[in-house]
């Protein structure tokens, strides 16, 4: 098989965490930067890319990068890459861009330029002087940062965080990546209760569950990359059946959540039916300052109002004193919260233990981590 170039797009603060998961899928050669992880592979890694990740945002195919300052290195560099290897005649392949501190600033006059050097070289490759674009999307992506140009195509379509499952939202919902990741950075796992007493539409329980069943987050959902012809249906359905194979659908968890908004939690219930995990997740209403638990070592994983999008500073300020009130009854849970307030400890009246700069869409938020005694390694929470 070929091997190709992957980038693996992330939100800032999470590419540790995506490439913790590539080691896991059997990547050990990633190279980290800012926003995005590189690594080698091959087509079928392509597959199992979006079908495992959880908390990338997309995956995309490097076809080349180099330094361009003209419009004329711009184009000559493009035309000289082998688009052909991944283009048929009749694909569909727009062109979007970014650039960053670079001499090329204008955006569309660069979508415009990569766009004829890719025709012009395809022209040449099968003889023709008009392109229908009526297949497949390959959806090419120029990103310029400090005069040097990377070339990309889509292969998730969608956003990786387009599970399948939340086809409605409610308010400022939490991105299915960014919950994952939430989840991941506790270290939580099936032995443990997890509590979200803010959970909204379900993002955070359903994210954990997924990973408690070791469930590969793409399975129900399709790829722009599965209609691609040169990616063999085999490799597709090689790595839909590991997935299969590796789900453990029968896991005993034990994952709770809780809200004060009835619409929000009929939305809960409704996602995690749709995520097949009914009888696995159980929401109620309850006010936070009402939360209780007869079980020991439980873990808290939320994203408590920041009084921004929604509700006052007031009223979240009053929601951080009932959770650190919750915290003090359940003595021996960890807390893990995101949120943009400076200073939780002021409200949760205890130092937290490591915090980690996140960001929730645009919003420049903290990830702090309140952690309780370690369980003891025979106990299993009475689940």
């Amino acid at each position: 098989m070929a091997r190709v170039e992957l980038v693996a797009v992330t939100a800032f603060g999470l590419e540790a965490v995506v490439a913790r998961e590539l080691k896991n899928l059997g990547y050990e050669n990633t190279e980290v930067q800012n926003g995005k992880i590189s690594w080698t592979t091959n087509e079928e890694g392509i597959c199992r890319a979006n079908l495992w990740l959880r908390c990338a945002d997309r995956i995309s195919l490097k076809m080349g990068e180099f330094e361009a300052r003209s419009f004329e290195e711009l184009f000559q560099q493009t035309k000289a890459l082998p688009w052909e290897e991944w283009l048929p005649v009749d694909a569909c392949f727009p062109v979007t861009g970014k650039s960053v501190k670079s001499q090329l600033h204008s955006v569309p006059d660069c979508q415009a330029i990569v766009k004829k050097a890719i025709v012009e070289r395809l022209k040449d490759t099968y003889g023709v002087s008009w392109f229908e674009e009526t297949g497949a999307l390959y959806a090419v992506q120029v990103s310029i940062l400090k005069d040097t140009v990377t070339l990309t195509i889509d292969t998730s379509g969608k956003g990786l965080n387009k599970r399948g499952y939340r086809q409605m939202a409610g308010e400022a919902p939490l991105k299915e990546t960014l919950a994952a990741a939430m989840a991941y950075l506790s270290y939580w796992n099936p032995d443990r209760v997890l509590l979200d007493p803010f959970c909204g539409t379900g993002t955070i329980p359903i994210e954990a569950a997924f990973i408690g069943q070791n469930r590969a987050p793409g399975l129900a959902r399709a790829f722009s990359a599965e209609r691609w012809t040169n990616i063999a249906e085999k490799h597709w359905r090689k790595a839909r059946e590991e997935a299969e194979d590796l789900w453990q659908r029968n896991e005993e968890l034990a994952i709770y959540g809780s809200d004060i908004d009835p619409a929000a939690l009929r939305l809960a219930r409704e996602h995690t039916r749709e995520a097949g995990l009914e009888g696995k997740i159980f929401f109620q209403r309850l006010s936070v300052k009402e939360v209780r638990s007869r079980f020991k070592y439980g873990c808290i994983i939320t994203n408590p109002p920041y009084g921004q999008r929604l509700g006052t500073a007031e009223e979240a300020e009053t929601a951080y004193r009932e959770l650190g009130e919750v915290l003090e009854r359940l003595e021996d849970w960890s807390l893990h919260m995101l949120t943009s307030l400076p200073k939780p400890e002021r409200f949760i009246k205890k130092r937290w233990d490591k915090s980690r700069k996140l960001y929730n869409g645009r919003i420049e938020c903290h990830y702090y981590q309140f952690f309780g005694p370690k369980p003891p390694k025979d106990a299993k929470n009475n689940l």
